[in-house]
């Protein structure tokens, strides 16, 4: 059975939120790949994982950025709040997978 014809203008929203996604997933594995050098550095440097005054300016900053694009603040705060968590739990992985520094044990 073939499946029925699509409004060509539908086919053509369809296209480019398949091309937003897909951009969206190449920009948030970047996100990560940063992130996960953040928590590297972090896990070296004995910080703690997380930052909760660099949050509290990233999710005003970002209510902000939604708010001036017609986007739900709410939304973006929430979505922050996901990704946020996620990369404290990679940070906290690093920081427990940490290979000690020998040298400064040696001191």
């Amino acid at each position: 059975m073939s499946e029925p014809a699509i409004h060509p203008e539908l086919a053509s929203l369809r296209a480019s939120i398949d091309n937003i996604d897909a951009a969206l997933i190449h920009m948030l594995a970047e996100r990560f790949r940063c992130t996960r050098a953040v928590g590297a550095l972090k896990a070296r440097e004995k910080l703690p994982p997380a930052d909760p005054a660099r949050e509290a300016r990233q999710i005003a900053r970002l209510r902000a950025l939604a708010k001036d694009a017609d986007l739900d603040p709410d939304f973006a705060e929430k979505f922050l709040n996901f990704i946020v968590k996620e990369v404290i739990r990679h940070h906290e992985i690093a920081r427990d997978t940490a290979i000690p520094d020998t040298a400064s044990e040696r001191r």
